[in-house]
């Protein structure tokens, strides 16, 4: 190896490690909601994770908060399911570049409601996208949100996650894929790592997190620890 890729390499290693150090070791923080371990409870049945409590929090204020302006969808599964959803493609949270997705609470039938007057409809790997009408954006936007899926722009080892979640209640191995959830249904957290992948972190309130697992113990096995 030259002496000029060696320093190339240096310095990108070196940058990692900054961004990583400012992400997850302890220390001041110009806001510590940027944190995905600064999980909240303003009641016993809720989890406020970045700002946003679950249930409460619209993808309208999400905007407010990431500072950016989110791509709402309606997507429709394979097997029918219809979910709405914002995207956010690139935020900045305690100094490292991630995206943000938040499904939206609408009822079923309003859903199927707003597939039937989409504008445009493209496939993608797991269903058809929707694109919706500015009334229905509009509705997204001010309707609460459900769930949080969070995934930063790096990988990150694991035990930076176990020193700062604690250990798993639950460990469950997806049968075909081979990724691993840690479950945390206190925090309503499913932390999801798959060895060289980014890991992607979701929140759902305490009392929607059953329905989240079940779907991973029907496709998977649930590991000893």
């Amino acid at each position: 190896m030259t002496n000029e890729n060696k320093i190339y390499w240096g310095v990108g290693i070196f940058s990692v490690v900054i961004i990583l150090g400012a992400f997850f070791i302890p220390g001041d923080r110009p806001d510590k909601t940027d944190l995905p371990w600064h999980i909240e409870h303003p009641t016993p049945d809720s989890v406020r994770v970045f700002g946003l409590t679950l249930g409460t929090s619209t993808p309208a204020d999400a905007e407010v908060r990431f500072k950016e302006q989110a791509e709402p969808s309606l997507f429709k599964s394979p097997a029918g399911v219809l979910v709405a959803e914002v995207f956010f493609e690139q935020i900045n949270l305690a100094g490292l570049r991630s995206r943000v997705a938040l499904t939206v609470s609408i009822p079923e039938a309003e859903m199927h409601t707003m597939y039937e007057r989409g504008l445009r409809m493209a496939a993608t790997g797991s269903g058809k996208k929707i694109t919706l009408t500015p009334d229905d954006v509009a509705r997204l936007r001010s309707s609460p949100i459900s769930g949080l899926t969070y995934m930063p722009g790096v990988k990150v080892d694991e035990a930076l996650f176990l020193k700062r979640f604690g250990k798993p209640t639950q460990v469950i191995k997806e049968t075909q894929s081979g990724a691993v959830h840690w479950l945390y249904p206190q925090n309503g957290l499913d932390l999801t790592l798959g060895g060289s992948e980014k890991p992607v972190l979701q929140y759902v309130a305490p009392q929607a997190f059953e329905a989240l697992v079940k779907p991973l113990i029907a496709n998977g096995e649930i590991i000893p620890q």
